[in-house]
């Protein structure tokens, strides 16, 4: 599967970006996907996570309530919105998957992912 993710910018703290990716080729609805980001000189950290069926959504304790991963099966595309942005949360957020045909599993950790996208830059101004 080849991953595009798109939408970063420029945001004032306090702002929102909605990021997408698109994802193409054989079966492309069946992997689980996340949003993965890597800030300079830090190592790379799962922000959201979700299930094929999408059902099923992770967060970690930095972005819950604050970022919503979501997708369109039908158009292979998964979203990152991502509202009350801070500066901290400046980074290069890269799209990954794995396929799994359990409707309802999802992968936290980002060496759990077998293919990724390019990462699109996200900075957050304070």
């Amino acid at each position: 599967v080849q991953l595009q993710a798109s939408g970063g910018g420029l945001v004032q703290a306090g702002g929102s970006l909605r990021l997408s990716c698109a994802a193409s080729g054989s079966a492309a609805s069946t992997y689980a996907m996340g949003w993965v980001r890597q800030a300079p000189g830090k190592e790379r950290e799962s922000v959201a996570a979700i299930s094929w069926s999408g059902a099923n959504t992770y967060y970690p304790d930095s972005v819950k309530g604050r970022f919503t991963i979501s997708r369109d099966n039908a158009k292979n595309t998964v979203y990152l919105q991502m509202n009350s942005l801070k500066p901290e949360d400046t980074a290069v957020y890269y799209c990954a998957a794995r396929q799994d045909y359990m409707p309802s599993y999802y992968y936290t950790e980002p060496y759990e992912y077998d293919y990724w996208g390019q990462g699109t830059l996200v900075t957050v101004s304070s």
